[in-house]
C-alpha cells in the first residue's frame, strides 16, 4: 500500500516525498481513507505510530477541496491537546505536511503572552492547534469564534482529562457547532473517555491499530528494585558504567527533577530540565538542547510526556513510576518509534509497588526485575503476578496452643499422691 492508494492528492505525496515517509501506517491506511468521506472516527494507536499524520493529511486535502474563506477571528479546524509541548509539535506537523498548500496554521497554549495571539487571530486561520484553557481564554474575549467550524480533533483526550480539563472541554463542545467532523485519537481509553465519545462522536468508525493500554512491543522493559533513598546513586552508576548516551528521566514532582538535575550538574553532567514551573521559553530551550545533542540528560514530570518528539531516542528511564498507570505507556512511548528499538528502565521502590501493579495490570504484562549488584534494597519490592497484583507472602501457620497448667497448680498436683501415700 501506498501515500497514493489512499487517495491523498498531489501536493500532499509532495511533501511526504520530502519527509521520506514512504508506507502507511497501519492507524494511516485505516483512518485517512474514513476521513477524507466525512465519518467520524475514534481511533486507538500506540504512540509513535504516525496517528499525527493520520488526521492531519486528510483533514488538510478535505478543507483545501472546500475552498472556503476564512473570516476574522474564524476557525475551520481545531485540534485540542493536552500540553503546550504537544501542541506546538502537532503545528510543526501541519507545516510540514502543508508545505504545497496554501493553509494558514497556529499553536495556542498558555505560558506566553496573549496579545501575539489575538492580532494572529485577527486574519482568520484555516487550522489551530490549541490546548483548551488558553483556547476558552481567546473565545470568551471573541478573539476566536467557531461559526465556521468543519472539523474536531480531539488528541490525546484521556490526558486532558487527567490534567482536570473536563469542565473547559465541556465549554468548548458547547460553543462549537453541532453539524460537523469529529475524530478522537489516543493511545489509551479510559471509561471516562468512552462516555465523552458517545456525546460527542456521531456514528464513528472505531479503528485499533494496536490493542488498547499497550506497550510498543519494540520497547524492551525492566524494573531495576532499589531503595528510594539511593535511586540518585543507581541512576549515576548506570549511567557511568553502561556508558548511556542521551537519556530521557521520568520524575513524579518539580522539586524531584530539579533536585536529580543539581545532582547531575554537580557530577559534571549535563543535564536540564522540562515541569510545569518553568516558563515556556526555558522548556523550549531545554528539549531543543536535548535534540540538539548539547544536553545528555532530560529529566521532565509527565507534562512532556505527549508532546516529545525525539528522533533515535534510545532509553527511558522511569526514575519514579507514575500516579496515573496511563501514564507509563506514554513515557516509554518516547522511544521505540517509528519503528526503530528502544529501552525503558523503571527504577521501583517498595512503596511503589502498587503503582508498578496497576502498569502490570493495565498492560497485561509482568515487567521483569534485574537486581543492579551494590544496590539491592533493604526494603525488598512484594512480587506482582501475571495479573499485576501484589502477591502476599504466605502467611506461617500458627503452633497449636499448649495449655500448661500454671506452677502452684502443677506443684499441688504433684503433692497429692505423696500426700496420699504417707496418709496409707
Amino acid at each position: 500500500m501506498t501515500f497514493a492508494s489512499l487517495g491523498l492528492i498531489d501536493p500532499l505525496l509532495r511533501a511526504l516525498d520530502v519527509l521520506e515517509y514512504k508506507t502507511p501506517t497501519p492507524v494511516q491506511s485505516q483512518a485517512i481513507p474514513a476521513i477524507l468521506n466525512g465519518r467520524d472516527l475514534m481511533a486507538a494507536a500506540q504512540t509513535g505510530t504516525g496517528k499525527t499524520a493520520g488526521f492531519a493529511l486528510p483533514m488538510m486535502q478535505r478543507l483545501t477541496a472546500a475552498a472556503t474563506v476564512v473570516a476574522s477571528n474564524s476557525v475551520l479546524a481545531l485540534v485540542l491537546v493536552p500540553t503546550r509541548e504537544l501542541a506546538e509539535q502537532v503545528h510543526q506537523s501541519f507545516r510540514a505536511y502543508g508545505q504545497y498548500l496554501p493553509l494558514r496554521t497556529y499553536a495556542i497554549y498558555g505560558g506566553v503572552a496573549i496579545n501575539p495571539q489575538m492580532m494572529k487571530l485577527r486574519k482568520g486561520i484555516d487550522v489551530i492547534v490549541a490546548t483548551p484553557g488558553r483556547l476558552l481564554d481567546l473565545h470568551r474575549q471573541n478573539a476566536v469564534k467557531f461559526d465556521q467550524l468543519q472539523i474536531l480533533v480531539l488528541d490525546e483526550a484521556d490526558r486532558m482529562l487527567d490534567l482536570g480539563f473536563a469542565r473547559e472541554l465541556d465549554a468548548v463542545f458547547a460553543a462549537l457547532p453541532k453539524k460537523r467532523q469529529t475524530l478522537l485519537f489516543s493511545a489509551t481509553f479510559s471509561d471516562a473517555i468512552s462516555k465523552m465519545a458517545a456525546r460527542v462522536l456521531h456514528d464513528p468508525l472505531s479503528i485499533e491499530a494496536s490493542p488498547r493500554n499497550t506497550a510498543a512491543r519494540s520497547v524492551k522493559q525492566w524494573v531495576i528494585p532499589v531503595d528510594k533513598k539511593n535511586k540518585a546513586d543507581l541512576f549515576s552508576h548506570l549511567l557511568r558504567t553502561r556508558r548511556w548516551g542521551q537519556v530521557l528521566v521520568f520524575v513524579k514532582t518539580r522539586k524531584g527533577v530539579e533536585q536529580l538535575v543539581q545532582t547531575l550538574l554537580a557530577q559534571r553532567i549535563s543535564a536540564d530540565s522540562i515541569h510545569g514551573d518553568k516558563p515556556q521559553a526555558a522548556r523550549q530551550r531545554a528539549l531543543d538542547s536535548f535534540k540538539a545533542g548539547a544536553v545528555q540528560i532530560l529529566v521532565a514530570t509527565d507534562v512532556a510526556a505527549r508532546g516529545l518528539d525525539i528522533d533515535d531516542l534510545p532509553l527511558v528511564v522511569n526514575f519514579d513510576l507514575p500516579i496515573v498507570a496511563e501514564d507509563y505507556i506514554h513515557r516509554i512511548g518516547r522511544t521505540g518509534r517509528a519503528g526503530a528499538t528502544g529501552e525503558a528502565i523503571s527504577l521501583v521502590c517498595a512503596d511503589e509497588v502498587d503503582l508498578l501493579a496497576a502498569i502490570e495490570t493495565l498492560t497485561r504484562a509482568t515487567l521483569p526485575r534485574e537486581e543492579e549488584e551494590g544496590f539491592e534494597p533493604d526494603h525488598r519490592v512484594p512480587l506482582t503476578n501475571a495479573a499485576g497484583q501484589v502477591v502476599k507472602k504466605p502467611k506461617k501457620p500458627k503452633k497449636p496452643k499448649v495449655f500448661a497448667a500454671p506452677a502452684k497448680t502443677a506443684t499441688k498436683l504433684a503433692a497429692k499422691p505423696a500426700a496420699r501415700r504417707r496418709a496409707r
